[in-house]
């Protein structure tokens, strides 16, 4: 009766050790649960091809991304990087997002390439700055495969003959800027060279040039005018021929003397006998209601007077033109 209590008492304590075990086994044994969604920085960065194939000559976008860190600073290349055996074209970048903890650069480069290997690869680094220094980090390369369009001869096989197109095709005009530029630059500094040596001299020629044009004009129109006056006797024609003689003078001298009074004028040619004479009868006969008739030979003779002083003076003009300036 005795052994039957100590047999249940070891019965019992094996099933307490027995539903224990599984218990502490769960509690040890089970790992640690992580947290879902949470992100981890990339060591280094990851570029890839966004089409597995390219053709030569066609355009392939290659985008390069970077995990990392909010307060690290990074570089992604630009149009300067090596990118052979691809050329750059242009590239579109995204701005930086951090979230959890976690900050994303990305930028796609759009490519194309011209080399005829089959599996072309490309491996970009990305700049991180560090105080005053700068570590590039290279990732892992990208391969593209390229899809040949020509088809594939045998290693035996002769090359076919090249096809001559020797046909010209017509080709737009373009205007050449920069030697037309050149050119204008040239003629300008032979102009400047030209007037600073004969600029003076050319400018004395002109001048006398445009005297001597003035005074055959002035000539023309005063005979004109004088002709006018001799058959018609008209105290209108008279009137004119003396206005044109004072304007002439006023522009060969450059004065006013087409506004000063006859007193004046003789006194400004210092009493000269021809014109004071001239201008005088001028005024007697056009202010002082004498008829021409009365005295024509007079005034043929004052009208003719006035142009032969316009002569002299022209010839004193002609000869201070030719002094050489100082």
């Amino acid at each position: 009766m005795s052994q039957l209590p100590l047999r249940l008492r070891w019965l019992g304590l094996l099933a307490a050790l027995w539903l224990r075990s599984p218990a502490q086994a769960g509690t040890e044994q089970a790992p640690a649960p992580t947290a879902q969604g949470t992100a981890t920085p990339d060591s280094v960065p990851v570029g890839r091809f966004v089409t597995p194939t390219v053709r030569v000559g066609e355009l392939v976008e290659y985008e390069l991304t970077f995990r990392h860190a909010p307060g690290l600073n990074v570089i992604f290349p630009d149009s300067t990087a090596a990118f052979k055996p691809f050329e750059y074209v242009r590239r579109r970048y995204w701005p930086t997002r951090t979230r959890q903890g976690l900050s994303l650069d990305r930028c796609r480069y759009v490519l194309r390439t011209f080399a005829l290997d089959s599996v072309q690869q490309l491996r970009l680094p990305v700049t991180v700055l560090r105080g005053r220094d700068s570590v590039l980090v290279y990732g892992t390369p990208a391969s593209v495969r390229l899809v040949r369009t020509a088809p594939a001869l045998p290693a035996e096989a002769e090359l076919p003959p090249l096809r001559q197109d020797t046909a010209l095709l017509p080709l737009e005009a373009r205007f050449n800027y920069p030697y037309w530029l050149a050119a204008a630059a040239a003629v300008l500094v032979l102009a400047a060279v030209v007037w600073w040596t004969f600029g003076r001299n050319l400018r004395q020629r002109y001048r006398r040039y445009r005297t001597a044009r003035n005074h055959v004009y002035f000539l023309a129109q005063y005979a004109r005018h004088l002709e006018r006056f001799q058959l018609s006797r008209s105290l209108a024609n008279m009137e004119r021929a003396i206005t044109l003689w004072k304007n002439y003078l006023a522009r060969l001298e450059d004065n006013s003397l087409n506004t000063l009074t006859t007193k004046e004028i003789v006194a400004l040619y210092g009493g000269d006998a021809d014109v004071a004479t001239a201008l005088r009868l001028a005024d007697r006969v056009i202010y002082g209601n004498q008829l021409p008739d009365e005295a024509a030979e007079q005034t043929d003779h004052a009208l003719d007077a006035l142009r032969r002083f316009a002569d002299r003076r022209y010839a004193l003009m002609r000869t201070a033109q030719r002094r050489p300036v100082s």
